[in-house]
């Protein structure tokens, strides 16, 4: 056989399939662990609203000390809120668990802080009325849509909890009783949002609710 012969038989081969490249294997995604520093973020919110909800009402909330207090945790607090969905967008730790926690967390902080201000009088109980009739509706609403899917907070709601934040953070502090124009402004502004943002979530539900049931009757 000639060396051209060779080489042709060789290329010939070389081509055949049991000599082609192999597929690459590629790893199945791991799954994102509950228990991450974002949810760990989450449940430390919660754990630490009975801790502001003691210092709130030592001395019947006239403690200037205890209410400086109060208002660190409250800070400190709201600020996890902030951190723990920049660490779990950032680092990959979304979980069905971290959108409906964060949410309960933030109405439990808040709801602690508007009860424990309208029971010291400082805070009409119409507001927190208010704003307890939209938070627990939400959260009602997120259930009843469960199993079709989960409604993560919306940019809009996310401003709403800032502006409540800004609100009741106002409400905390020892101010001066000439601070009590900007309180009302702030807290108005919190209301309107939280309206506003409470209708939105209700139009989301009923969709999300829809195109379930145009996905069961279709299959």
């Amino acid at each position: 056989m000639s060396a051209a012969t060779g080489d042709a038989a060789a290329g010939k081969d070389s081509g055949r399939p049991d000599q082609a490249a192999q597929p690459v294997h590629v790893p199945e995604p791991t799954a994102v662990p509950t228990l991450n520093l974002a949810n760990l973020l989450t449940l430390s919110r919660l754990l630490l609203v009975p801790l502001f909800v003691a210092a709130l009402f030592v001395g019947d909330g006239s403690d200037t000390l205890w209410r400086s207090i109060a208002t660190g945790l409250f800070a400190v607090a709201s600020f996890t809120d902030q951190v723990d969905g920049w660490v779990a967008r950032k680092y990959g730790l979304i979980t069905d668990f971290g959108k409906i926690a964060d949410p309960i967390a933030d109405k439990a902080l808040i709801g602690a802080a508007l009860v424990g201000l309208s029971v010291l009088g400082e805070l009409g109980w119409w507001v927190t009325i208010v704003i307890a009739i939209r938070e627990i509706g939400v959260t009602l609403l997120r259930f009843w849509v469960i199993r079709l899917g989960v409604i993560p907070a919306s940019r809009g709601g996310k401003v709403k909890t800032m502006a409540q934040v800004a609100a009741i953070a106002a409400y905390l502090l020892p101010l001066p009783a000439s601070a009590e124009a900007v309180r009302w402004v702030l807290m108005g502004f919190a209301l309107v949002l939280t309206v506003v943002t409470g209708f939105d979530y209700v139009f989301r539900a009923l969709k999300l609710r829809a195109a379930g049931q145009r996905a069961a009757s279709g299959s």
